[in-house]
């Protein structure tokens, strides 16, 4: 039995046969495994043995948990590993501890599994590993093993953002159903279903769960389908491109996102060494993209570069509400290095780091405009000279301290003249404009009533009383 990573819920037991497993096993075989060959799974040891042994080859373990990656680039050299298999995460962890120096003069196979890879993989792969290595992205699942590959050497081009998951592995077959099981064709976006006679036969003691996602074979026989719950494209010439996951695309303001599209742009950060993307919401009630990510060196962007970076990348609906910094992203147990989302922490109410330091209110007015930026964006405190769109901030959270503004000083004034300017500092000078505006209509508006409410003749009295006192003034006065 293998568990699932539990990355979006609890885990599930994966009922394993020797069938499934021998299949699993030769597929490592693609990689033409022999008696000269020294293989490593890095980060877990589950998979390790079982197919360089049945290859004559050597199995070396290294446990991340244990050993961390400072000295597994000395080791895979002294060991002369040949084949290695990394988590694209713990990969890319790895080579952040490279220095450019090293020379791996036995590795001729790199393997990323277990999550969807992206560029800079592939450029971090070119950059550090030899010309004659190759990288295999693969894609999988454990209740069917791998089922889909993708080589990639030096010289490959891929000309999407996302790399592809490629060709089917001997023995199962890729469809792309809509969500009345219905396939479709190719270039269009549907669910990954694999057909195969080598799945796990389901779920340990989850009977529903097991035909909710295991499917019997419409043409009959001893095959079946599984439903895995990712989406893909599939291309004319039969390469496969894993666009993300079913529940990992969320509505924004109304808009579809998908979370790997927004990670992928983060990664792309020369100062971000891993970054996830998932959705909490505030204290409104209100749906955020929340961004955690690992500095790649001891000084991490601020908030405010990394949301100038992502607007060249990302419509606004897509940039993260708030940016998490963490040492560490939080990992499953089950040996398969996932990241484990329900451990991330909660999205707290600290105001962001920024470029500009922060300042207190100095009037009334700025600190009661504070008090309402503080409350519609859910954070502790607000600086006078923060950006709006920096905190988190967008157009419906704008219309609602607007709304607030209105409410709080019994303002009439366009929505554009409070935003033209999005800071605290700005907004309340426009606030005590307008006051100081409406105060003289207010006194002039009073003076016109008191003129019309006098007769004609007491009006005619008051200028000539005015003009009297005028003329005997002295010129200085």
């Amino acid at each position: 039995m293998a568990y699932t990573s539990g990355s979006t819920g609890e885990p599930k037991g994966v009922i394993n046969t020797h069938r499934k497993v021998l299949h699993r096993l030769a597929h490592d075989q693609l990689f033409e495994l022999g008696s000269d060959d020294r293989f490593t799974n890095v980060g877990s040891a589950e998979r390790t043995a079982f197919s360089p042994l049945l290859s004559g080859a050597g199995a070396f373990p290294w446990y991340v948990r244990e050993d961390g990656l400072e000295h597994l680039a000395d080791w895979l050299t002294q060991e002369e590993i040949t084949v290695c298999r990394f988590g694209p995460r713990v990969f890319r962890q790895f080579v952040s501890t490279l220095t450019g120096r090293e020379k791996f003069p036995k590795l001729r196979a790199i393997n990323l599994t277990g999550a969807p890879a992206c560029r800079t993989d592939i450029e971090l792969f070119r950059r550090h590993f030899p010309s004659d290595c190759v990288l295999a992205n693969t894609l999988g699942t454990h209740e069917v093993g791998p089922f889909r590959m993708y080589l990639i050497r030096k010289e490959t081009q891929v000309g999407s953002e996302i790399v592809p998951v490629g060709y089917e592995v001997p023995g199962t077959e890729v469809q792309l159903l809509d969500n009345n099981h219905q396939r479709l064709g190719f270039d269009e976006v549907g669910e990954i279903a694999v057909r195969s006679r080598y799945l796990a036969p389901g779920y340990w003691r989850k009977p529903d769960l097991t035909n909710e996602r295991f499917l019997p074979d419409p043409e009959g026989g001893d095959q079946r389908i599984y439903l895995t719950g990712d989406l893909g494209r599939m291309s004319p010439d039969g390469c496969l491109e894993h666009i993300g996951r079913k529940d990992f695309q969320v509505k924004i303001r109304g808009f579809r996102v998908d979370l790997s599209e927004v990670e992928s742009a983060i990664l792309k950060h020369p100062g971000i060494r891993e970054g996830i993307v998932t959705t909490r919401q505030n204290r409104l009630d209100d749906v955020q993209l929340v961004a955690y990510f690992v500095p790649r060196g001891d000084f991490a962007p601020t908030v405010s570069s990394l949301r100038n970076f992502l607007k060249e990348k990302l419509p606004d609906y897509m940039i993260p509400a708030a940016f998490i910094r963490l040492n560490e992203i939080p990992l499953t147990t089950t040996g398969t290095a996932k990241v484990d989302r329900c451990a991330l922490p909660e999205l707290g109410n600290t105001r962001p780091e920024l470029d500009i330091p922060y300042v207190s209110a100095r009037t009334p007015v700025e600190k009661a405009v504070a008090g309402i930026w503080a409350e519609v964006l859910s954070l502790d405190r607000v600086g006078i000279h923060d950006d709006f769109f920096d905190l988190g901030g967008h157009s419906l959270s704008a219309t609602r301290v607007v709304s607030q503004v209105f409410k709080q000083f019994h303002l009439d004034i366009p929505f554009k003249s409070l935003f033209e300017s999005s800071t605290v500092a700005h907004m309340a000078a426009v606030i005590t404009e307008r006051q100081a505006t409406m105060i003289g209509e207010s006194e002039f508006e009073r003076i016109l009533a008191e003129l019309e409410s006098i007769s004609e003749e007491k009006a005619k009295q008051s200028l000539a009383d005015a003009t009297a006192t005028n003329s005997t003034r002295q010129p200085d006065e």
